[in-house]
């Protein structure tokens, strides 16, 4: 049986530069903002061993 992930919104402060670079990176990848961040914390929670099973990337 696929256990269902719950998704959770959370507010956000960042800096305009980092948002911009994200924008940008986003864009380069065709993804949406939102979608990038989730593909980018994924990454590195991966990388250090910090999430148990292979997820799919989100794809926004």
């Amino acid at each position: 049986m696929k256990k269902e992930t719950t998704v959770k919104t959370f507010v956000l402060r960042i800096d305009s530069d980092l948002l911009e670079a994200v924008e940008k990176w986003a864009a380069d990848e065709f993804r949406s903002i939102n979608g990038q961040l989730q593909w980018m914390i994924t990454e590195e929670l991966r990388k250090n061993g910090r999430l148990k099973k292979k997820r799919q990337h989100p794809e926004s």
